[in-house]
């Protein structure tokens, strides 16, 4: 990996749109392109909100040229009556909006292919300010924009997700990188963790780093991403790498991995690494821990199948959990998590299996077992196991941590087992 060393950028966030204020969407934006950004050595100086109105666009981005190295918007350069970007950043920068033929080639190809007739209104989408550069929607019809003028580089990107993110990651990434704008590589080193706090592994981290270092930490349902950058220590790529090492050792089986890969992912090659399989049965999460696997490309070599059985019925018809289990120790219990995933072992011919029954609220749990309460179970070529966890949070935060929970379990288990259960199974 290369880090970069350069002097701090001015980063402006400007994501546009009455829904985002009106409480009608999330701002998921700020969060995907923060992430993005820093990773490439531009975290976000300040962001800002406003409506689909063509004035507070202009006025908006009129007072901050020239104060930032990066102006990222969002949303409104389509081809309805309240999308106002393309003209207000115009006005702002004090230019004229141009059509761009090969932007309208791409777009009558487009709504073609889909038997889609092209309006006057569409076509509003091929203009750019003077100067700037249309940037190709692979996933719809709206071009984006990339206009650098001094200090100053524009990004104007789409609203949806599925358009936003692709362009970025195709498009705005690569001119960024050629103007000098964004490292080349990664602008800092991120250890992945689960199991372990941010508090105690700061205290694992920080001796290990070179004076001016600097030291972040994120955390998300279970996980605790600890980023080390230079700072002003100076140091190299292969330095922060060599601390990543470091610290690789220190958490121990709390480590996940260098970088940014999610816990279905780590399960995913790791199976695909000992060609085995994985099935999977869910009451709790309903679905979510299948849906973590099929996320990752690849999948379908390890991922054999999932049976999402809630009611007690569904448990017993579908799975042929035993009633005797179910009356004597309950759907919510060590036994029954581990009759799951030996049941859907065996109902989908996998080498593993992962089963997840609890308590996510707001309603259900007992005195012994109370809201938040889930049981794991894990069936291998050499036993099964189950585990009891009890994990904060609302009804949804419940259920995407038993997710990465189970998923836990599973990567531990395979770190610790896989060679005898490989012996076993030959």
């Amino acid at each position: 990996m290369e880090t970069c060393n350069n002097r701090p950028r001015q980063v402006l966030v400007l994501n546009i749109g009455d829904e985002l204020l009106d409480g009608l969407r999330e701002n998921g934006h700020l969060v995907w392109l923060g992430e993005q950004l820093a990773r490439r050595g531009l975290p976000i100086t300040r962001s800002l909100v406003v409506r689909d109105k063509a004035e507070e666009i202009a006025s908006a981005l009129a007072s901050a040229w020239g104060q930032y190295d990066l102006i990222v918007t969002t949303g409104g350069i389509g081809p309805t009556s309240d999308d106002h970007t393309r003209a207000s950043v115009a006005a702002a920068l004090g230019v004229s909006l141009l059509h761009v033929p090969e932007a309208e080639a791409a777009l009558r190809e487009r709504f073609s292919l889909i038997g889609r007739k092209v309006a006057s209104a569409d076509l509003s989408q091929c203009a750019v300010p003077a100067g700037g550069e249309s940037l190709p929607n692979a996933r719809g019809t709206a071009p984006g924009v990339f206009f650098h003028r001094g200090r100053t580089a524009l990004v104007m990107l789409p609203g949806p997700s599925m358009e936003l993110r692709p362009m970025f990651e195709a498009e705005v990434v690569p001119r960024l990188r050629s103007i000098g704008c964004a490292c080349q590589g990664e602008a800092y080193v991120q250890v992945r963790t689960f199991g372990i706090g941010a508090v105690p592994l700061e205290e694992k981290v920080r001796p290990l780093l070179a004076p001016g270092m600097v030291l972040t930490f994120g955390t998300h349902t279970g996980v605790v991403d600890a980023r080390i950058s230079s700072g002003g220590s100076g140091a190299t790529a292969d330095d922060l790498c060599g601390v990543a090492r470091k610290v690789r050792d220190v958490v121990g089986n709390d480590f996940v991995c260098t970088g940014h890969s999610c816990l279905a992912t780590i399960v995913v090659e790791h199976l695909r690494s000992l060609e085995k399989t994985v099935a999977l049965a869910e009451s709790c999460t309903g679905g979510l821990l299948a849906d973590a696997f099929t996320d990752v490309p690849g999948a379908s070599k390890v991922f054999a199948g999932s049976a999402v059985c809630y009611s007690n019925d569904a448990k017993m018809n579908i799975l042929g959990i035993p009633e005797s289990i179910l009356a004597q120790h309950g759907a919510v219990s060590a036994e029954c998590a581990a009759a799951m995933a030996t049941a859907a072992a065996e109902k989908f011919g996998s080498d593993y299996a992962l089963a997840v029954t609890g308590y996510a609220g707001p309603d259900g749990g007992t005195d012994a077992d109370p809201v938040g309460t889930v049981y794991l179970g894990y069936a291998s070529p050499t036993g099964v196991w189950s585990r009891r966890v009890h994990l904060p949070g609302d009804r949804a935060q419940v259920k995407l941590r038993a997710v990465n929970t189970a998923l836990d379990l599973m990567r531990r288990k395979l770190n610790k087992y896989c060679v005898e259960d490989l012996l076993h199974g030959a």
